[in-house]
């Protein structure tokens, strides 16, 4: 397995556990919610870490597609990354407000941090199918 496909491996590992923590929540299992969120946290702090590494080591890797296929990649490319720039406060501060069992305010910030998250998770799996296969 290849580096980049690791760091792939990660980011769905770490959606599947964001999945699995809203429904989780969602049968009121609070205390494994809490457990597969801690464990989202962990792996996407994993794949944080890999990914530097990754790219010090092996610099700017380039998207060889042309026409609408690269037009929609960097769209993808520019929404994942701006967004992945945003969810590490995001993401602090919900599981902060969790931990600390401040409910409603937790809610209230997870109603928006989760779903960018997932998207995150996902549109980083999706760029690397583009870039590498």
């Amino acid at each position: 397995m290849t580096h980049a496909a690791f760091n792939a491996g990660l980011n769905t590992l770490s959606a599947g556990l964001l999945i699995a923590a809203l429904v989780a929540v969602k049968r009121g299992r609070i205390a494994i919610h809490r457990a597969l969120m801690l464990a989202a946290c962990g792996v996407s702090t994993l794949f944080l870490a890999s990914y530097v590494v990754y790219h010090v080591r092996v610099g700017h890797v380039r998207f060889l597609g042309t026409g609408w296929v690269r037009a929609g990649y960097l769209a993808i490319l520019l929404s994942h990354v701006a967004l992945a720039v945003a969810i590490v406060p995001l993401a602090g501060r919900t599981l902060w407000l969790g931990l600390h069992d401040h409910v409603e305010t937790h809610r209230r910030w997870a109603r928006w941090t989760w779903p960018l998250w997932l998207y995150v998770s996902v549109t980083g799996v999706v760029v690397y199918v583009m870039v590498y296969h």
